[in-house]
């Protein structure tokens, strides 16, 4: 599949009302592509009815799903509302993710459990209910960190739960393989979005801003063209977690 072959296809983001989701939503609908829009909460309606408004003005056949995806059932829903409206499922991407920044002394069983579920639990049972329901030749990929290969402390429970992320996607694209389905994921640097700096103080953002080799936090404009070339042409590439970070961390 090429990105001129979108046409038709039918594209489902987790996650994908606002930010990095929201810009892959505009960008798929913009080539013909249908989508699935799924956000989570009342605090993010606001940007992903917008994002609807724009596919739809598009032409692109859309629809929003709110759930809170750290129930399983609801990720189930997610994937059964899309083949029920659109016949079937082509592309399958999660962005979903929470940051916490704190010292591992201080984390709390709860913050632990809260990471878990959302960095390392949606992940799992999103890329396992994809190689359920996804058409043959599907793609499926999810957004980590490039903190999985930094040297740091304070990030604890959001680097450790996103690390599961790179086993699951080697599993699961060795199982999915013979369907010809390809599994990845992209762990940006730092973004220039609201979910970096909420946790970040100027001091902070200021180093992250000079830690990249190519200068800046990481751009949502540099990471979506990444991650539908590998949901399309780029599909050859498979089991492998790529880091997009200007050369803010690196193997």
């Amino acid at each position: 599949m090429t990105q001129k072959d979108l046409k038709g296809k039918v594209v489902l983001i987790a996650g994908g009302g606002k930010n990095l989701g929201g810009l892959l939503s505009r960008s798929f609908a913009a080539q013909g592509a249908k989508l699935a829009i799924h956000y989570n909460s009342e605090a993010s309606k606001a940007d992903s009815e917008e994002t609807l408004a724009a596919v739809q003005a598009a032409g692109a056949e859309a629809f929003l799903f709110q759930a809170d995806l750290t129930k399983v059932e609801n990720i189930t829903r997610l994937f059964d509302e899309a083949i029920t409206r659109f016949g079937g499922i082509d592309i399958a991407i999660n962005t979903v993710g929470m940051v916490l920044k704190k010292p591992f002394v201080d984390t709390t069983e709860a913050e632990y459990d809260t990471m878990f579920n959302i960095n390392s639990k949606v992940a799992y049972f999103f890329i396992q209910e994809a190689g359920k329901k996804l058409n043959d030749h599907g793609k499926i990929c999810t957004i980590v960190t490039s903190l999985l290969a930094a040297y740091t402390g304070l990030y604890a429970t959001y680097a450790g739960a996103k690390a599961p992320v790179e086993h699951f996607t080697r599993m699961a694209s060795k199982e999915f393989g013979g369907r010809g389905i390809s599994v990845t994921a992209v762990a940006p640097g730092p973004m220039d979005t609201p979910f970096f700096y909420g946790q970040e103080s100027p001091d902070a953002v200021a180093y992250h801003k000079s830690a990249s080799a190519l200068g800046g936090l990481t751009d949502i404009k540099d990471i979506a063209p990444l991650v539908e070339f590998l949901v399309t042409g780029g599909w050859w590439i498979t089991g492998q977690t790529i880091f997009a970070n200007g050369g803010y961390t690196t193997r």
